[in-house]
């Protein structure tokens, strides 16, 4: 092995320790400073260096052993400094993974459950702009909330998207690239713009796709999906 490779091969190594010391220092955890600043950061729960954009964590709760991955950004309100009230905004269960590069942007009420695991890219929004007047830009009227909730054990797609007022039940697949809005079962798979159930578990008969020949299965428990 010549000089030049042996050079090489050590730098390389000193960079990825250096790297792998600085996203251990970097990573927010209930005994870092910045763990501090959140309503609850449980037990056993990190959030991983390069942190994304983290704002309102007084309104922000993670539970234990929650893994959220690099580049996450999650916040509650419209930006920092902003008064939300006394209740917590955005509430993310214990054992849950949050994939990198994920967002999770709460103004009212994010509620994910335990056991929530979710693919690279996710974005989970309880807010969206209205159109209310055709004739005003749509980014400048005022936008409207909807309560989220991602019940527990269920599995987001990469790249999956969550809109305002969903609500999905108990271990829900949400297959990758879907956009979501409008209430789901316990048990269920859904994929497509705009998301459908395509696949369903009944106790009496097991799996089941939907009717081809029935009702479109894209409205659930009530929800619907006029995107």
């Amino acid at each position: 092995m010549s000089i030049r490779d042996a050079l090489r091969r050590f730098t390389g190594a000193l960079i990825h320790r250096g790297w792998a010391a600085i996203r251990e220092a970097g990573a927010v955890t209930p005994l870092s400073p910045g763990g501090y600043r959140f309503r609850a950061l449980g037990e056993g729960a990190c959030i991983a260096f390069p942190v994304g954009a983290i704002f309102g964590e007084a309104w922000i709760e993670i539970g234990d052993h929650t893994l959220v991955g690099e580049r996450v950004s999650i916040s509650a309100g419209m930006g920092p400094g902003v008064d939300l009230g006394p209740g917590s905004v955005v509430r993310i269960g214990r054992a849950c993974s949050i994939g990198r590069g994920s967002h999770i942007v709460g103004h009212q009420s994010i509620d994910i459950g335990d056991d929530v695991f979710t693919g690279p890219y996710v974005y989970i929004t309880d807010q969206n702009h209205v159109y209310d007047d055709p004739e005003t830009p749509i980014g400048r009227q005022w936008p409207r909330n909807n309560p989220v909730v991602i019940g527990p054990g269920s599995w987001l797609g990469a790249g999956a998207i969550i809109l305002p007022g969903t609500r999905l039940g108990r271990q829900t697949v949400v297959a990758g690239g879907a956009v979501v809005r409008g209430e789901f079962p316990d048990h269920c798979v859904l994929a497509g713009v705009p998301a459908r159930v395509v696949r369903r578990y009944d106790a009496a008969h097991g799996w089941q796709a939907p009717d081809p020949d029935g009702p479109p299965p894209a409205v659930c428990a009530g929800g619907h999906l006029d995107l």
